[in-house]
C-alpha cells in the first residue's frame, strides 16, 4: 500500500514536470497508459482512460507540438502556456494519486505537481527568449524538438520506471543550475 502511494506521487510528479515542456504530451501519455491498463488512474479520472479522451488529447499533443516549430507562434505558445502548464501538472499529478483523501490528494498536487510543471515551464520560456534574442529564432525550432523530445521521454519514463524518471530530473536539474551559473560567471 505504502509502496502504491510512493509510485503514484513519483509518477504525478514526474509526469507534471514533464507537462513543462508540453502541456498535452503527458496527458496523452496518461491517457494511453489508462487506456491500455499499464496504470490506474483516480476513480474520478477514470474518463482519461476512454478512447474519446485518447484521441483528443492526441491531437492537441501533435497541434501542440507542430505549433511550437513556428517561428512567433513559439513564444505565443509559450506566454499562454505559462499558466495552463501550472494547472496541467497540478491535475496530472491528482490523476495518478490514487487512495489517498481528498485534501491530501489536492494539496499534493497544487504543491508537488503545479510547482514541478511551473518551475520548468518557467525555465523552458526563458530558454526560448534567450534562444530568440541570441539567434533570431533561428535556433528556435531545435530548441522545440529538445523540448518535445524531453516530455516524450520524461512522460514514458514516469510511467514505465517513476524512479528512473526522478533521478532523470534530479540530474537535469543539477546541469540546469551549472550551465546557468556558467553562463552568469561567463557574462562577468
Amino acid at each position: 500500500m505504502m509502496m502504491e502511494m510512493v509510485f503514484s506521487v513519483l509518477l504525478g510528479v514526474g509526469l507534471a514536470a514533464s507537462s513543462g515542456f508540453r502541456v498535452f504530451v503527458p496527458l496523452f501519455a496518461l491517457s494511453c497508459a489508462s487506456y491500455f491498463h499499464i496504470i490506474e488512474l483516480n476513480a474520478a479520472w477514470a474518463w482519461a482512460g476512454s478512447i474519446t479522451a485518447l484521441i483528443i488529447l492526441g491531437v492537441a499533443s501533435i497541434v501542440e507540438s507542430v505549433s511550437y516549430l513556428v517561428p512567433v507562434v513559439d513564444n505565443l505558445l509559450d506566454t499562454i502556456a505559462v499558466p495552463l502548464a501550472g494547472v496541467a501538472g497540478t491535475l496530472v499529478m491528482a490523476s495518478t494519486l490514487t487512495d489517498m483523501s481528498p485534501a491530501m490528494t489536492w494539496a499534493l498536487a497544487i504543491v508537488a505537481g503545479g510547482g514541478a510543471d511551473a518551475s520548468i515551464k518557467g525555465s523552458v520560456a526563458a530558454t526560448r527568449v534567450v534562444s530568440t534574442a541570441t539567434t533570431g529564432g533561428l535556433a528556435n525550432p531545435a530548441v522545440s524538438v529538445a523540448e518535445t523530445g524531453t516530455a516524450i521521454g520524461l512522460s514514458a519514463l514516469s510511467i514505465f520506471a517513476p524512479i528512473l524518471a526522478m533521478v532523470a530530473l534530479f540530474v537535469g536539474l543539477i546541469f540546469f543550475i551549472f550551465l546557468m551559473t556558467k553562463l552568469k560567471n561567463r557574462k562577468h
